[in-house]
């Protein structure tokens, strides 16, 4: 029976001091290096006994790992051992936002995988957290700043996680054992992003050349997959989204070098044009080798109708790895002139690639839209030229025309749209399809999008203007949200 229900420590309550009830040990008692004792603990949650505590204290040894506990999400009680690593938080206040992360923040950056019991941000990334006080400070600042952000009473506790985070990461950096750990590059490109969503481009940067130091010192991406696949995919894309561009090489298409790898049904696409060279040349003239290859592959990959013998239905992961593959593949620095149309094809593929793959990790909207102005420059190049295959055209200006709703760009490709359906005698969606088709088979969430972008141009041929927004490529990537955070808030994390 409990003697006490004195939920202060026993160095406040002699001192007749406010106890702000921290564990393992208070603001306090930390400050004046004296022992901390709590009579009962401090917050309604059960926690661990004080001889453990003490024992783990003394000992070094590092917490046990929450997997080996059975957990539901959104349980109040969490986790009732404390077998995650201290941070400068209340404990209640970490259980909170443990099973925020787990309960959202996991589903938020990987939705190509909505189930508990394979997405990797729940089987992968938390057991390398709780066992990376660094790692999981970022975590934890992940969803801090979600709920901040939403509470829109500041970021105090997201600027403590991020100053511990930061100081955990200097120390790793200076250890050669641990600086080139997966958790190390976890915690160091999820940095990039938070930089980038508050705006700080420079620490942004900082970190985002850490990691690719970081990676080849590894020997590269292909050598990172082989310990962390998950590792291995988030750190190029979320290195692209932050900067604009690719920062990581890619394989050749037999899987030579240490770039991103290809994936199987690329190399059975490659094996199909061997027996099939009449597959190449079928979108008409102008497109360039380079091109009309990656475009003949996505074709074989993604069109049902494609007899091929060894062909194999795309799952979350394979999607993933062949966006993130063709989108370096397109947008890495080239040597080579490519014609005005296979810049136009070039760049209605990256967008179509986002599209279909939906936002992971982090937002897209910024490069999309990049893209898009480059796509809409091409396009105009080519309004005086008729050499481009009506089909090839029409499939890239409806890729144009559902990204750009929304912007200032938006306009002109509405314009050409409806000015080329009067000139191709183009009365339904239907027909537009049709040419669509020949480029790809209409997923879904293609055919819904398209038809959303051109909804608005037959309609306005039927009754006028309409002031119905479409289905667009924006709007559903913009699912997840682009953190901005208050200028006061903001606490730099260069590593």
């Amino acid at each position: 029976m409990r003697r006490t229900l004195r939920r202060s420590c026993a160095a406040c309550a002699k001192a007749k001091h406010k106890c702000d009830l921290h564990t393992p040990r208070c603001s306090r008692c930390t400050l004046r290096k004296v022992q901390c004792v709590y009579a009962n603990e401090p917050l309604s949650s059960p926690g661990p006994s004080k001889s453990n505590t003490a024992l783990r204290e003394s000992s070094g040894v590092p917490p046990s790992n929450l997997s080996t506990v059975s957990v539901t999400i959104g349980s109040s009680s969490f986790d009732p051992f404390d077998s995650y690593p201290p941070t400068s938080l209340p404990r209640s206040r970490v259980q909170s936002l443990i099973v925020h992360f787990l309960s959202k923040i996991a589903f938020q950056y990987y939705p190509l995988d909505l189930n508990p019991n394979s997405n990797p941000f729940i089987n992968s990334w938390w057991p390398l957290a709780l066992a990376d006080p660094a790692l999981f400070n970022v975590s934890l600042q992940t969803a801090s700043l979600d709920a901040e952000l939403h509470a829109q009473k500041g970021f105090h506790q997201s600027a403590i996680l991020m100053r511990d985070a930061v100081s955990l990461i200097r120390h790793k950096i200076d250890d050669p054992t641990l600086a080139f750990q997966d958790a190390t590059l976890d915690a160091v490109v999820t940095l990039a992003a938070i930089e980038h969503g508050k705006g700080n481009l420079h620490e942004c940067r900082m970190h985002v050349d850490a990691v690719k130091r970081m990676v080849a010192v590894r020997g590269g991406i292909a050598a990172v997959k082989r310990s962390s696949p998950l590792t291995a995919r988030m750190v190029p894309w979320v290195s692209m989204l932050v900067t604009g561009s690719p920062q990581f090489e890619v394989q050749d298409d037999y899987g030579n070098g240490d770039g991103i790898a290809p994936i199987d049904q690329w190399q059975s696409a490659l094996a199909f044009e061997t027996h099939n060279p009449d597959h190449l040349g079928s979108s008409g003239s102008g497109l360039d080798h380079s091109i009309e290859t990656i475009l003949a592959r996505l074709r074989s990959i993604f069109n049902l109708t494609q007899d091929l013998e060894t062909r194999k239905d795309l799952n979350t992961n394979d999607l993933h790895d062949l966006t993130c593959f063709v989108l370096h593949k397109l947008l890495l620095p080239s040597h080579i002139q490519l014609t005005a149309i296979s810049e136009c094809v070039r760049y209605a593929l990256a967008i179509y690639m986002f599209v279909i793959h939906g936002p992971t990790y982090y937002s897209h909207a910024a490069i999309l839209h990049q893209i898009t102005l480059v796509l809409q420059n091409r396009l105009q190049e080519l309004e005086q030229s008729q050499d481009m295959d009506v089909s090839l055209f029409l499939w890239c200006l409806s890729v144009g025309l559902s990204a750009s709703t929304g912007t200032e760009e938006h306009d002109w490709f509405f314009n050409r749209a409806a000015t080329s359906t009067h000139s191709l005698g183009i009365e339904t969606h239907d027909s537009v399809e049709f040419y669509l088709r020949n480029i790809f088979t209409l997923d879904v969430r293609s055919e819904t999008m398209f038809r959303g972008a051109w909804g608005p141009i037959f309609a306005s041929t039927l009754r006028g203007p309409t002031n119905e927004q479409p289905t667009t490529a924006l709007n559903m990537l913009l699912n997840d949200e682009e953190y901005e955070y208050a200028a006061e808030n903001n606490t730099h994390s260069g590593v």
